[in-house]
């Protein structure tokens, strides 16, 4: 049963390419609406959990699909199969994942202003 599962594709070549643009597109989208609401927010100190909750999110479920493109290669399995999920892990982890300390210094940022505004208050 094992090695039927190494020789066989795990999907086709046609679900791979759907795989791919539902996942490049979707990717692409919440990169768009993420960085959006990071720059709008980030400066402002607002929606800190939210964005970087999100954010690791996405670098979770990358890492998970990079793992499962990794065990594709290893396993065999043909280059429409591994190919998607290592292109979608690899900018997903690498995009957000490079993304992530620089949004939590514009939250530091935001939050050390607000601290020097309420200091400059109260002389």
């Amino acid at each position: 049963m094992f090695m039927v599962l190494i020789a066989d594709a795990w999907w086709s070549p046609e679900v791979a390419g759907w795989m791919g643009g539902i996942g490049g597109s979707f990717l692409g989208l919440l990169g768009g609406v993420l960085g959006g609401l990071a720059g709008v927010l980030a400066p402002r100190g607002q929606g800190r959990r939210l964005v970087l909750g999100l954010m690791s999110a996405i670098v979770v479920v990358a890492a998970a699909v990079l793992l499962v493109g990794i065990v594709a290669v290893i396993l065999g399995q043909p280059y429409a199969v591994w190919y998607p999920c290592l292109l979608f892990g690899v900018i997903g982890t690498g995009v957000f994942g490079v993304l992530i300390p620089v949004i939590r210094k514009r939250y530091r940022h935001a939050e050390q202003r607000l601290l020097e505004a309420q200091s400059l208050r109260e002389v």
